[in-house]
């Protein structure tokens, strides 16, 4: 089939890869325009975007595809469909329409639950048992397209880099195969009961709550690894957790309860097992605290 990928963070770089070793012929890959990165702040192209030049497809990084021209150069393409994994941009009802067979998206989710832009990290955050991948026909409302595939896998402990990288590995499968099938799959519209909404995630949210439970703070340490790293302040610092443990403990929130930095929530308590400082590498916190003073007692904000 005659394929536009429209794609941009790493989630997105395997089912363009699925897709190219399946055979099917890409036209031309959409990104986002490159960043700015690093300390010399140098322009960084995205993961798609480097994979698809790795790969010899002509890649397209406009701004915006409200702009005719964009739509024009797009709709002359003549695709069977379009792709859609992460891209990151609206697709305007001239792009949507173009493609014979319309565009279809990898969302991270059993839609419809979690619509939106962090599937992932909100399943978590709410301690969801299980998650999983829908191919899904776009449509101009927010991820409201009918269902092609639907697949659930178990969240588990898992962090969010984890579970992205599983459900990516999983979302090229099924979009190999709803390709593959694409004149013989039914197509069924979403269940109006269930929909949640999975807001954008803001930086202030990876602050640990620590007069919730233990569990719910264990959620956000995971939910936001590796972006953008759940934390608490002491002395001035900012202290990532990376990864901990739920166990029993009692106190006021936010005070550490003994030489192992075991922290008080509002029920039981949080163990740390992995911790960073800014600009230094991951460390137990047994190693954080010989070069860290925390003491016992001391309250985290």
């Amino acid at each position: 089939m005659r394929i536009a990928f429209m794609g941009t963070p790493d989630f997105a770089v395997p089912t363009l890869d699925a897709i190219h070793a399946a055979g099917h012929d890409i036209a031309a890959v959409y990104s986002q325009p490159p960043r700015p990165a690093g300390r010399g702040k140098g322009m960084k192209p995205s993961p798609v975007q480097a994979r698809a030049e790795a790969l010899g497809i002509p890649v397209r990084t406009p701004m915006s595809l409200r702009d005719p021209d964009e739509q024009t150069t797009f709709v002359a393409l003549n695709l069977d469909v379009a792709v859609v994994a992460a891209y990151g941009l609206i697709l305007p009802q001239p792009i949507l329409d173009a493609p014979n067979h319309g565009c279809l998206n990898v969302h991270g989710s059993i839609l419809p639950r979690w619509r939106g832009a962090a599937p992932i990290q909100r399943a978590i955050l709410a301690g969801d048992e299980r998650t999983g991948i829908t191919i899904m026909g776009m449509e101009r409302g927010l991820d409201t397209g009918p269902m092609f595939l639907v697949r659930e896998t178990p969240i588990g402990r898992k962090t969010a880099g984890e579970l992205t990288a599983d459900l990516a590995i999983l979302g090229a499968v099924m979009m190999v195969e709803a390709l593959s099938r694409l004149d013989q799959i039914q197509p069924v519209p979403q269940p109006e009961k269930g929909v949640t909404y999975a807001a954008k995630i803001e930086k202030q949210e990876a602050r640990l709550d620590f007069c919730a439970s233990a569990e719910a703070a264990e959620r956000q340490v995971r939910a936001f690894n590796p972006h953008p790293g759940a934390f608490f302040e002491h002395g001035g610092e900012r202290i990532k957790l990376l990864a901990a443990d739920p166990v029993s403990g009692s106190g006021e929130p936010g005070t550490v309860l003994d030489d192992q930095l075991t922290i008080a929530c509002g029920t039981a308590a949080l163990a740390p097992a992995l911790v960073q400082r800014a600009g230094r590498g991951a460390m137990t916190p047994a190693e954080l605290l010989r070069g860290f003073a925390i003491p016992r007692g001391s309250l985290l904000q």
